[in-house]
C-alpha cells in the first residue's frame, strides 16, 4: 500500500487564515447584535447527553434539539420570539419530568 497521499484539488478547503477570519467576523457580528439572545441547555439521563438551544432576535427565533436517540438534530423556527421562549421553557420542563437532569443552562460553551 502506498503511504503517500496526494490531496486531490477537489478537496481543497482554502486558506485556513481566511476561514479563521470569517469565523471571527461572524462571532463579532453576533456579539455586536444587541437583540440576539443565545441559550444552551445540556441534559443528561443514564449514559445519554442531549442538547437544547435557542437563538432569538427581534425578527424571530430558532430552537435546536439534539437527542442521542434521533439520527439528526431537530430545528423549529418561530416568527414570534416570545412563543419560542415559551416552547423552550416547556421543552426543558418536560425533559425534567421525563428524567433528564440539566447539567448546564446558560450561554453557549466555547473552547
Amino acid at each position: 500500500m502506498n503511504e503517500d497521499f496526494d490531496l486531490d484539488e477537489a478537496f481543497d478547503f482554502g486558506d485556513d487564515a481566511n476561514l479563521a477570519e470569517d469565523i471571527a467576523d461572524l462571532q463579532d457580528s453576533i456579539d455586536d447584535a444587541p437583540d440576539v439572545m443565545l441559550r444552551t441547555a445540556i441534559l443528561q439521563k443514564d449514559r445519554m447527553t442531549a442538547l437544547l438551544c435557542i437563538k432569538s432576535a427581534t425578527a424571530g427565533a430558532a430552537i435546536c434539539r439534539v437527542d442521542p436517540r434521533e439520527t439528526f438534530p431537530a430545528v423549529q423556527l418561530y416568527d414570534d420570539r416570545d412563543a419560542a421562549m415559551l416552547w423552550f421553557s416547556r421543552s426543558l420542563k418536560s425533559s425534567r419530568k421525563n428524567g433528564w437532569d440539566v447539567v448546564y443552562d446558560g450561554l453557549p460553551l466555547q473552547g
